[in-house]
């Protein structure tokens, strides 16, 4: 059974091509979705993320059940509002999924999880909460919508009522707060976002969400869809789960060591899922590790290309053709250690690349070296 967020006939009176992502109907562009590609990196432009899930966790013990549940320290958290993103690991250190985590309170977390896995991570969540005594409530009644780009926080703050505007345009990177809009719709605004632009993640409740909308419209906020969203990311250098990573490949092979927190900050080890894992995977060196790559001949890079390197054979995880940059990049995951020169075969011709540091763009500015 297919899916459909609050807003799928808003896309399609909108024009939109809509297309099955993970068993949900969503809008894959509105006409071109190079232009609104563009249209996120110089100006502002909205997603419908509805079909993510938000799960509250609440308890006296959520910050103690965090602290095992994610390989990244809650600990980080002390203030309400602010944010982390985190992964959640198996015990063989595969992730499970990545997310963000809300501090609300003491007994009270939210997270904001990938719609392809919210069954799983539900699931998952709930098993391992119950030691804790933790409560998990998924919270279906909530819509989402992504507005991103460098005039993105302005647009949204003008649709906020007067005495909001200052304490959420002082929002810093990960952190979050409720607020009013002037139609008096009560929004949870989060500075996150998944396109390296600035932005705001805002949840609203699902009955307003069409208004929301329909008010960002109105603002002159252009609507993007997936396809966007995936080109966008990936200049960004943000993995996709399911393509990038999964239940079978650790942070380290997904170049998300930087999520990874061993240790408490009195040296203690943190006994989370998956860390010892970790610990000796770090400790001998992972077998694999993912770069960035950029064609600078003619072509895609897409997922599932074999890559060759001086170590052996690895393969395209996410690849596209960057609007921003005009070339084509891709993440690899190849076998680990200096991969010398690097080629990709390209239905049977062996195609020179260029190992590059990701992201590749960042506020929207091509960065340096690609």
């Amino acid at each position: 059974m297919t899916h459909k967020t609050i807003l799928n006939d808003t896309h399609r009176a909108l024009g939109a091509k809509m297309v099955d992502f993970g068993g949900w109907d969503m809008p894959i562009h509105y006409g071109s979705q190079l232009d609104e590609h563009h249209q996120v990196r110089r100006d502002a432009g909205m997603f419908d993320v509805s079909h993510m899930t938000v799960v509250d966790l609440t308890g006296a013990r959520t910050r103690e059940f965090l602290r095992h549940l994610v390989a990244n320290s809650v600990d980080k958290l002390q203030k309400p509002g602010k944010a982390l993103y985190t992964a959640m690991l198996n015990p063989q250190g595969g992730v499970v999924d990545d997310l963000i985590i809300y501090f609300m309170s003491e007994d009270w977390f939210r997270l904001v999880v990938n719609a392809s896995t919210r069954e799983k991570d539900v699931a998952w969540i709930s098993a391992q909460a119950q030691a804790f005594d933790v409560q998990v409530r998924e919270r279906p009644e909530f819509g989402m919508v992504a507005v991103q780009g460098p005039n993105a926080r302005a647009k949204v703050l003008g649709l906020l009522r007067e005495e909001d505007r200052a304490p959420v345009s002082k929002l810093v990177r990960f952190s979050a707060r409720e607020a009013q809009t002037v139609d008096g719709i009560t929004v949870f605004v989060a500075r996150t976002g998944y396109t390296g632009e600035d932005g705001f993640e805002v949840i609203v409740p699902e009955a307003q969400t069409v208004t929301f909308w329909n008010a960002l419209l109105a603002a002159g906020v252009k609507p993007a869809g997936l396809g966007a969203r995936d080109t966008l990311r990936l200049e960004a250098g943000m993995n996709l789960y399911g393509q990038d990573m999964d239940d079978t490949v650790t942070p380290w092979e997904a170049a998300l060591g930087w999520t990874v927190v061993l240790d408490d900050v009195d040296g203690s080890p943190r006994d989370f899922i998956g860390r010892s894992v970790l610990e000796a995977q770090q400790a001998a060196g992972s077998a694999r590790q993912m770069i960035g790559l950029v064609m600078d001949d003619k072509g895609v890079l897409r997922h599932g290309q074999k890559v060759l390197t001086a170590n052996g054979e690895g393969e395209i995880l996410s690849g596209t053709f960057s609007p921003t940059i005009g070339k084509a990049i891709a993440f690899a995951r190849v076998p680990a250690g200096e991969p010398g020169t690097v080629r990709v075969d390209i239905r049977g011709k062996e195609i020179p690349v260029r190992v590059v540091k990701f992201p590749f763009v960042r506020d929207n500015a091509i960065q340096p070296g690609i």
